[in-house]
């Protein structure tokens, strides 16, 4: 069995160089016609996504010895179909092969290869991919490759057991991430909250994503710009109600707020503490939670000593990472140990299906053999007197045919040194007949 992975990720290339090499759905559809049409795999997986595109491939023709000319005639054709020069693209290109493909693969889908580590999106972003394919070979009434299949399978299933077994995914290590964290972690529910955001920029955009995902009872975004805010609002496409203020016209929407979340490039204060003490009395001082993720400070410092309010900088939410960071590595190694084990457990099955194809086809060879002995033994039988001749001659030719290839093969284990199976090949003999070791 011969198995590849060729990629490019976040760690190889620029964002541009990714996106020049991003499989669009009908890219993607033709890239899985071609690699059938010109026999360059049995099975194959394309896995695009803004951070890594990588092509899994496998091929149970392909020889140790044709393997580089393999790896090179897959470059030749990633080059070709996204019409890149492959000099180009070279220096971003990784491969690996059998185990480390493998290997590699159940990283990338238990979040250990992603830019944020155990991130749980790339997980169904795999499943996507590999369905792709299954419905590519469905339709095309080809049997996809029973080993890449399997291989897919055991990956989903050790991608499941990562996140039952260690706390990969549990900790926040993205500011946007613990910044919503945070929230859940102050108030017993979302749903209740009214929320105000401010700025419209991507970590905005990333703490909308979140809340809306948790639940809340409303949304508010101000801007300086107000039409940016307003394209974010419909950019978020959510049923839950979603309001849009001006910079300079906030204030009833911060006496309205459970929680505040700032991030914007203002180089002033935005929020003061007079301004929070007037909202609390019209709150009547309920909790606030005021969380200032902007560089400089959108929020004044002081508002943490009035009653009620929870103030937050970017460098609690550092510390919060980093903690977390922390957990997660941990948490990394005990999950690599987990693939380790189960990549192991697939090449053992691969070996027990290789193998147990070898026994049947051994099998089917020395009955072949005995048929046509008998055959012939049972013609001399008809023609002469002597059965004995007959059957010492049967038993002789016997096995001196079955004989033949073990005994080629001894020959080779000795001359290329192999004791492990000089030595397993000795004891198979002491298990069916006792034999001194020394006349081997």
């Amino acid at each position: 069995m011969t198995l590849l992975v060729l990629g490019i990720n976040h760690k190889t290339a620029s964002v541009s160089v990714r996106e020049r090499v991003a499989f669009s759905a009908e890219k993607r559809l033709f890239a899985l016609q071609q690699i059938q049409q010109q026999n360059l795999a049995e099975g194959a997986v394309i896995l695009s996504t803004c951070n890594r595109t990588e092509v899994y491939l496998h091929h149970r023709q392909i020889s140790p010895q044709e393997c580089d000319k393999w790896r090179e005639n897959i470059e030749r054709w990633f080059a070709e179909i996204h019409r890149i020069p492959l000099a180009e693209l070279m220096p971003s290109i990784y491969a690996h092969q059998n185990q480390h493909a493998a290997n590699h693969l159940m990283r990338v889908a238990c979040g250990l290869d992603s830019l944020i580590l155990g991130e749980p999106q790339i997980l169904g972003q795999v499943k996507q991919a590999f369905q792709i394919t299954e419905e590519f070979y469905q339709n095309a009434q080809v049997p996809l490759s029973t080993e890449l299949s399997r291989l897919f399978q055991k990956t989903f299933s050790t991608a499941k057991r990562v996140r039952t077994e260690t706390n990969i995914g549990e900790s926040a290590v993205s500011v946007a991430y613990a910044a919503c964290s945070l929230a859940r972690q102050i108030f017993e529910s979302l749903r209740t909250l009214n929320i105000l955001l401010l700025g419209a920029g991507e970590t905005i955009e990333l703490v909308s994503r979140h809340l809306l995902r948790h639940g809340v009872k409303k949304l508010m975004i101000a801007n300086r710009t107000l039409s940016r805010a307003e394209r974010l609002a419909e950019k978020l496409a959510s049923d839950t109600p979603i309001e849009v203020f001006g910079l300079d016209d906030f204030s009833t929407a911060l006496e309205q707020a459970d929680i505040v979340i700032s991030s914007t490039a203002s180089p002033n204060v935005l929020i003061s503490r007079e301004m929070v003490k007037v909202a609390q009395k019209k709150r009547h001082n309920a909790p606030m939670l005021l969380v200032d993720i902007a560089v400089p400070r959108d929020i004044e410092e002081s508002v943490e000593s009035l009653d009620s309010v929870y103030h937050y900088t970017v460098d609690d939410l550092q510390d919060i990472i980093q903690s977390n960071l922390n957990r997660r590595e941990q948490a990394a190694e005990h999950a690599q140990s987990i693939i380790t084990e189960e990549c192991r457990d697939f090449f053992e099955w691969i070996k027990v299906r290789q193998f147990s194809n070898l026994i049947k086809n051994y099998r089917q060879n020395a009955e072949a053999i005995r048929q046509d002995l008998l055959k012939n033994a049972l013609q001399h039988l008809q023609q002469s007197d002597n059965a004995e001749a007959v059957l010492q001659e049967l038993s002789y030719k016997l096995m001196n045919k079955l004989i033949h290839a073990p005994t080629q093969t001894l020959q080779s284990m000795m001359k290329t040194g192999n004791a492990e199976g000089l030595h397993s090949f000795s004891n198979a003999l002491k298990l069916s007949h006792p034999l001194d070791e020394k006349t081997l």
